[in-house]
């Protein structure tokens, strides 16, 4: 037994000593360059590490931490702001927050702290937010904690129930409080008292409103300042006992009060309004904004209003003698379908009302507005917007003896036509038909309009309607296609028509408008043309500054047209000028086209292009002719070629030929035969085709060259075909005679290769001496008969 327990010892001895392994923490990176971690909705299970150890503000919310240890926080001493909302957080180490002295803002609202202990915030010196809302404590503990610098706090939950004199003890001077007391059942006097100077006090205590008023009392006694804001949230008012706890608020003089998802019944609200007649009545939010002076209540408001026991509900006419006091009403979004006429007898100093997101249509409007008989004629501004109206002619007609009105809103209803003429107040100077169904502007509009805004429309033009004191239109969310002609408008300041389907605008459409400071065009369809471009980018992209502004972005101006440019922001634009100055560019392309065609033309003539085409083209043509002879020949009919040379020479020099060549070559042994284009040449032929045939049945071609040769027509045509049978591979067939000294530079430049022959050749030179002509007629015979070269 003893070796038995011994084994059971050292079990449990080593399973004891054998912990489990700390879990190890993640790590957040999501740190920007402000210092901020957002490490919210990432399912942490503890505090995670983050890169950035000097980070200021830490968003830990919406995770599912349980517990923050003594060592968690330790590393971030620059902390100013921490938040650990909606996280699953039970349990602090009394020492987690002790380094971050720093500390300004700390949310540990919606968790699940069951008890609240005061050392957790003793070092927090510096901490102006705090939030507890929504755990499950059931009082706030023992206080002593010195937060000398808290501003803003709010506690309370569901499990809230006391709340005892000496728990805020360290609290002194808060500007916002916020209580969520609707299970509150005991409350110490004074608890709240301490707290000063309370700017805005928020009080939820829908159960103690039910069950214990006086509970109620204490704490508007110990909240309640002239200047506070006091909002009265989730409250139900059922009886008429229930609005015996305002009767503090009315001691202490309470000047603004909301009341916010709060349910009254008529008969709480007959006796609410008892206990406020002489005091600061304000109000409501889903009863909203209810603002007293005292012995007068100015100011009505109710949003998202709803009356219980709809069948008891006595309307307002018992309140009547209230209901004279006031200036300003707004009943918003509750589902309100008229407003009796005898109510608004009631209201002979009503200067503002709001009846807009109900159930008004013209029949109704007529009632409440008494027929247009100007029985609200203190009135000032209405507002009638989102409703069931369709007719603008009976609105204006229900308005027009309200001899004091300057300001009508009528947006959001069901108008789709503007009557030709309508019939205003002269006083009326603000104007709201947006978010209709408008096709057409009229005459109906006044004159004496200042501000009118027709957006969300569908609106396709606006022209011929002038309104000479207008100052600011808005035109957004229509069908324009271009800017209403500023002529109208000479006194307009701020024009907005973006959301239409403008191409484009120009520096003549703003100058009509001649006191125009301010301009929202962006978010239309502009048609990006080198013109509306340029204007954009030089009259508002910094070349010059213009009076008019572009009070919207640039991300507004984007271009829907051409293709290529859809979707550019139009100061981006970047145009070539060939797209931008199309004429200008094909008129310099044009002239280009034509001087370079006109050097052109001076090069090849330079160059004697032309000479050289018409002659390749002749040349051409002849060897044609040639080649068909030969192929006749060669069928048959060949014959030999008919001379030996064709002699080519200027007529100047004629006699030399006939006298001293002609004798002497055709009277050789063997003679020559010689083409002389005075004797053999065809009459009634072409010369050039004499020419060339006369060379094509020739074996040599004899040029007798001097001055006169060099600048004789027809010896240069000869010169040609027989530059080009050089060209054609003969090179033998020229025979070069220089009847006087000549240089070769005197041969035209064109004929690069009989220049290059005269250059690599030996030619014949006309001898002066007569003991040296026999070897020159020698010479020129072997030359002629195809010899070796000189």
């Amino acid at each position: 037994m003893e070796s038995l327990a011994m084994l059971v010892l050292l079990f449990f001895s080593q399973g004891q000593s054998s912990t489990p392994e700390v879990e190890k923490r993640s790590t957040c990176d999501r740190c920007d360059e402000r210092l901020f971690c957002d490490c919210s909705s990432r399912n942490y299970r503890h505090v995670p590490t983050v890169t950035v150890t000097e980070v200021v503000t830490l968003d830990l919310s919406f995770n599912d931490i349980t517990t923050v240890a003594e060592d968690d926080l330790r590393e971030y001493t620059w902390l100013r702001t921490l938040d650990l909302r909606s996280n699953r957080i039970q349990s602090i180490h009394e020492w987690a927050f002790h380094l971050l002295q720093g500390l300004e803002s700390l949310d540990l609202s919606y968790n699940q702290l069951a008890a609240l202990n005061p050392v957790w915030f003793s070092k927090l010196l510096s901490l102006q937010h705090l939030n507890l809302l929504g755990n499950c404590y059931r009082t706030l503990g023992p206080g002593g904690t010195s937060l000398t610098r808290l501003r803003f706090l709010r506690f309370g939950n569901p499990a809230l129930e006391e709340v005892r004199r000496g728990d805020l003890a360290g609290v002194r001077q808060l500007d916002q409080l916020e209580v969520y007391g609707n299970n509150l059942k005991r409350y110490d006097p004074g608890s709240l008292g301490d707290l000063w100077p309370l700017r805005v006090v928020t009080l939820r205590l829908r159960g103690p409103f039910q069950d214990n008023l006086t509970l109620v009392s204490s704490i508007f006694h110990d909240v309640s300042y002239s200047e506070t804001f006091l909002v009265v949230a989730d409250v139900l008012l059922s009886e008429k006992t229930s609005a015996a706890p305002f009767s503090e608020i009315n001691r202490r003089r309470v000047r603004s009060i909301l009341f916010q998802n709060a349910t009254l019944t008529d008969e709480a609200m007959i006796h609410l309004r008892w206990t406020f007649l002489q005091s600061a009545w304000c109000c409501v939010t889903k009863l909203h904004i209810l603002r007293f002076y005292f012995s007068s209540m100015y100011i009505f408001c109710m949003f998202y209003y709803q009356v219980m026991e709809v069948f008891k509900f006595t309307s307002f006419l018992n309140l009547g003698f209230l209901l004279k006091y006031l200036r300003q009403i707004s009943i918003i979004n509750c589902k309100v379908y008229v407003m009796p006429c005898l109510t608004s007898h009631l209201l002979t100093q009503l200067e503002y009302l709001d009846l807009s997101s109900n159930l008004l249509t013209d029949l109704t409007l007529t009632e409440s507005l008494c027929h247009g008989h100007g029985i609200l004629r203190n009135l000032r501004v209405i507002n009638v917007s989102d409703n069931a109206l369709k007719s603008l002619s009976i609105v204006s007609k229900l308005v027009t003896r309200l001899d004091k009105l300057i300001h009508l809103d009528i947006s959001q209803n069901a108008y789709t036509s503007m009557p030709p003429t309508c019939s205003w107040p002269q006083t009326l100077t603000h104007l709201n038909i947006s978010w209709a169904k408008l096709q057409r502007v009229t005459h109906c509009l006044p004159l004496t309009l200042e501000i009118l805004d027709l957006g969300h429309n569908d609106l396709t033009a606006f022209h011929s309607v002038a309104l000479p004191v207008l100052r600011e239109l808005h035109l957004s969310g229509n069908k324009l296609r271009r800017l209403p002609p500023g002529w109208l408008f000479p006194s307009l300041e701020v024009l907005l028509i973006q959301s239409n389907t403008l191409n484009m605008f120009g520096p003549m459409d703003l100058q009509l408008y001649r006191k125009l400071r301010a301009l929202q065009a962006g978010q239309n369809r502009f048609v990006c043309s080198c013109e509306f471009v340029y204007f954009m980018v030089w009259r508002w992209g910094g070349a010059v500054e213009g009076s008019v502004e572009l009070t919207d972005r640039w991300d507004n101006y984007l271009c829907d047209s051409p293709l290529p440019l859809q979707g550019q922001r139009v100061d981006r634009v970047r145009l070539s000028p060939f797209q931008c100055h199309r004429i200008l560019v094909v008129s310099a392309l044009c002239g280009c086209v034509l001087a370079s065609g006109i050097l052109f033309v001076i090069l090849l003539w330079k160059l004697h292009v032309v000479w050289y085409v018409r002659m390749m083209w002749a040349w051409l043509k002849a060897k044609r002719n040639s080649g068909n002879q030969r192929r006749r020949d060669a069928a048959g009919n060949a014959e030999p070629l008919c001379y030996d040379a064709f002699v080519s020479y200027s007529e100047q020099d004629a006699e030399w030929v006939e006298e001293f060549l002609v004798p002497e070559l055709e009277n050789s042994q063997p003679p020559l035969s010689l083409c002389l284009h005075k004797r053999d040449f065809l009459p009634g032929h072409w010369i050039i085709d004499n020419i060339i045939n006369a060379m094509e049945r020739s074996r040599r071609t004899l040029f007798v060259l001097s001055e006169h040769f060099v600048h004789s027509n027809w010896c240069r045509y000869e010169l040609d075909f027989s530059h080009f049978r050089l060209f054609d591979g003969d090179s033998e067939a020229a025979v070069l005679v220089l009847l006087e000294p000549i240089s070769k530079d005197d041969v035209p430049k064109r004929f690069c290769k009989l220049r290059k022959l005269m250059s690599s050749r030996t030619y014949l030179e006309w001898p002066q001496e007569d003991e040296r002509r026999a070897e020159f007629w020698s010479n020129l015979r072997l030359a002629v008969r195809g010899g070796d070269e000189l």
